[in-house]
């Protein structure tokens, strides 16, 4: 295990974390709806403000290892200890862990080649 997995750089609040998240929700509900989609439809498939802040720091994670996409333990690794450096997401972690047969699109599955 390298450094970089062992001790994510915590790069902000909390809070600033959910604010930009939930910005970014907000844009992408607005294209969807300008798009003419039924939000009856898609809402239920967008992320929570809180997977996207685990999504964001699993992206910094991946970059500051060099833009190398982890294997299912190293994911497993590097979304325990983002629940462990922000205790309010674990319930996103767990849910995202076990999100293994998921049908949305933009889950951060890792499946096995073999």
């Amino acid at each position: 295990m390298n450094e970089s997995e062992a001790t994510p750089t915590r790069r902000a609040s909390l809070e600033l974390l959910r604010a930009e998240a939930s910005d970014e929700l907000s844009v992408l509900v607005e294209e969807r709806l300008r798009a003419g989609e039924d939000p009856w439809e898609f809402m239920s498939d967008l992320p929570t403000v809180d997977e996207l802040v685990v999504f964001t720091l699993r992206a910094e994670n991946i970059e500051a290892d060099g833009g190398q996409l982890p294997n299912a333990s190293r994911h497993y690794r590097v979304l325990r200890q983002i629940a462990l450096d922000y205790p309010p997401l674990t319930r996103a972690v767990w849910r995202l862990l076990g999100d293994s047969g998921s049908h949305r699109r933009w889950d951060a599955v890792v499946r096995d080649a073999s």
